[in-house]
């Protein structure tokens, strides 16, 4: 079976236009998500970057994406979620 169904760590590096009709500076971030594949961390980095900044995709630029190990990320729930033991799906 593989990696088929295995959750993996992204870190996404790049810039952001947080306050887009006040300093117009792009700022950078760095965010790290868990997902299936590369396109899925995308989308779930717009998603969230919509969501709570209310940002349009034209907003942020992606500079990089890496696949990291979930004990280097630097949010606690993602290092957390690697060691989550005791639910089974039959």
């Amino acid at each position: 079976m593989g990696d088929v169904g295995r959750v993996k760590v992204y870190r996404v590096e790049g810039l952001a236009l947080f306050s887009p009709n006040k300093s117009r500076r792009w700022q950078p971030f760095t965010y790290d998500v868990r997902a299936l594949k590369v396109e899925e961390a995308v989308e779930k980095l717009y998603s969230d970057m919509g969501g709570r900044h209310k940002l349009k995709r034209a907003h942020v630029k992606i500079l990089n994406i890496r696949e990291i190990s979930p004990k280097d990320s630097k949010y606690k729930f993602i290092r957390n979620l690697d060691s989550f033991e005791g639910w089974s799906v039959e």
